[in-house]
């Protein structure tokens, strides 16, 4: 199963924007899986359904942090790099959806949403097209990652 299909199911099954993108990628990141659900499980429907940067954006950030990012005070070069990289994936994803922003890719209106999730049904999946947003971020990372190798993945 490709990483794309991967994140799709991750996200049919309940688990959110996020949470199925950092999932798909687990076998490249040295953390135990319960920890990586917990990690990112704030960052569904736009940062805990407020709407704002997109889960699957998020997961895709999250991800490139582990592969790419530094972990202390680094030079300004080593954040810029950094930083470079994630304005880059962020390019990517709004190359093919015009956003980054949930709300907007979602066309909703208001700013915050009720924090209960609503209950993924036939209906639901018609009229959302994050399964599909998720499948998206899940390629454009895995296109992103084999055009810059890794230097290295620790061991868990």
């Amino acid at each position: 199963m490709s990483r794309r299909e991967t994140a799709m199911e991750y996200f049919k099954n309940g688990y959110n924007c996020s949470q199925a993108l950092v999932m798909t990628f687990q076998d490249l990141i040295p953390v135990e899986p319960n920890l990586l659900l917990k990690m990112s499980s704030s960052f569904g429907g736009g940062m805990g359904r407020l709407r704002e940067v997109c889960g699957a954006v998020t997961g895709m950030f999250m991800v490139a942090g582990f592969l790419y990012g530094f972990d202390g005070s680094e030079s300004t070069g080593e954040k810029a790099e950094h930083y470079g990289r994630i304005q880059e994936l962020a390019h990517r994803f709004e190359e093919e959806h015009g956003s980054i922003i949930c709300r907007e890719m979602l066309g909703l209106s208001a700013r915050r949403d009720t924090p209960v999730p609503e209950e993924r049904t036939k209906e639901y999946y018609k009229k959302r097209p994050c399964v599909e947003i998720v499948g998206d971020a899940a390629e454009i990372l895995e296109k992103y990652i084999s055009e810059n190798p890794v230097r290295f993945v620790a061991e868990r």
